[in-house]
């Protein structure tokens, strides 16, 4: 037992410093570990990345629980670091006005609206990666024949094969879809205007996602940690998992957005579609046409999500209330 603590210390004070490189192993039993020594590890990283920033920091702060517990967790050592939250016009209004009430939060906006991004470029769908091959294998050009032909039969430039890129062939349909697809909203609505922050404050950024969240960001995290100085981001509870959130929330009686009490269980861009596929019914869009009608109304039908989901097969809700009261009563089939 003393050797592992040893060894997990030293690690420890490895990533703190040098921004080394995590082990998967490292990160399971981090995710494992004691909430409270877990926010003894948060605390060090968020005292580490304020000091290797002279107190030039921030909190992106989204409105949602995890974030929640980033701004509590920050607030108790430094209490006078400024919150930014972007208000993309994709919350849900519980969340807008949860941030309203939460002291010393900055709002800043994109410069353009959802619905022009998705008339520009196109809808957020499947995942970044599935989108993004898509946006280019829809608009061909000689400068990204190479990139087309990656995605489409996983050649290289050099010739040789891979999987890795390649899209999987059930969503070649979409290619052929009667509307756009593109990853670009993120960068529009929420990147781009937290860079633009950055530059003009020089500040640096707290974010609140975790390793748990997806594995594009297991990924990142195993590259560089919590602290990434060389991108000035920090992400002290990188390694916590939901359960720790809510344990948080719970042990220090902190408030949050009343969304949850809805049975809403994911608070971002209420109108993105990534990762739809995946979750079992009720899903978002089902919950979403029984917690806030007239957003699903406006979203589905004026936005033109409708089409998008019954393109891929996925049920919103549509069919006459589809008898949603068998999912919300419990009896699922």
């Amino acid at each position: 037992m003393m050797q592992q603590t040893s060894l997990l210390v030293y690690s420890e004070v490895l990533e703190i410093r040098n921004m080394v490189k995590v082990e998967l192993w490292q990160l399971k039993q981090r995710q494992g570990l004691p909430l409270e020594l877990k926010i003894k590890m948060s605390l060090q990283r968020i005292k580490d990345f304020y000091e290797g920033n002279d107190g030039k920091v921030y909190i992106s702060f989204s409105g949602g629980k995890d974030s929640t517990v980033l701004l509590h967790l920050v607030r108790s050592i430094y209490p006078n670091v400024e919150a930014v939250f972007v208000d993309t016009g994709l919350e849900y209004p519980e969340i807008k006005n949860f941030v309203n009430q939460t002291d010393n939060v900055r709002i800043i906006r994109p410069k353009i609206s959802f619905k022009q991004v998705i008339e520009k470029y196109g809808y957020p769908v499947i995942s970044k990666k599935v989108a993004r091959q898509i946006h280019d294998l829809q608009n061909p050009t000689k400068k990204n024949q190479a990139t087309r032909t990656l995605y489409f039969k996983g050649i290289k430039r050099d010739g040789t094969e891979t999987n890795s890129f390649k899209l999987s062939k059930k969503w070649h349909k979409l290619i052929r879809a009667p509307f756009k697809i593109s990853d670009k909203c993120c960068n529009v609505m929420k990147k781009t205007p937290f860079r633009i922050y950055e530059k003009e404050t020089k500040n640096k950024g707290y974010v609140g996602t975790m390793a748990s969240d997806s594995q594009q960001r297991e990924s990142s995290y195993l590259k560089t940690g919590c602290n990434n100085f060389k991108k000035g981001v920090s992400l002290p509870m990188a390694f916590w998992l939901e359960k720790d959130v809510w344990d948080y929330i719970k042990k220090f009686k902190l408030d949050y957005s009343s969304i949850y009490d809805t049975g809403v269980k994911r608070t971002g861009c209420i109108y993105c579609m990534f990762g739809i596929h995946l979750e079992k019914k009720p899903n978002r869009f089902m919950l979403m046409k029984k917690t806030h009608p007239q957003l699903w109304d406006y979203c589905i039908k004026k936005l033109g999500l409708g089409k998008v989901l019954d393109y891929i097969e996925i049920d919103y809700g549509k069919q006459k209330e589809l008898c949603l009261c068998k999912y919300f009563n419990g009896k699922k089939n």
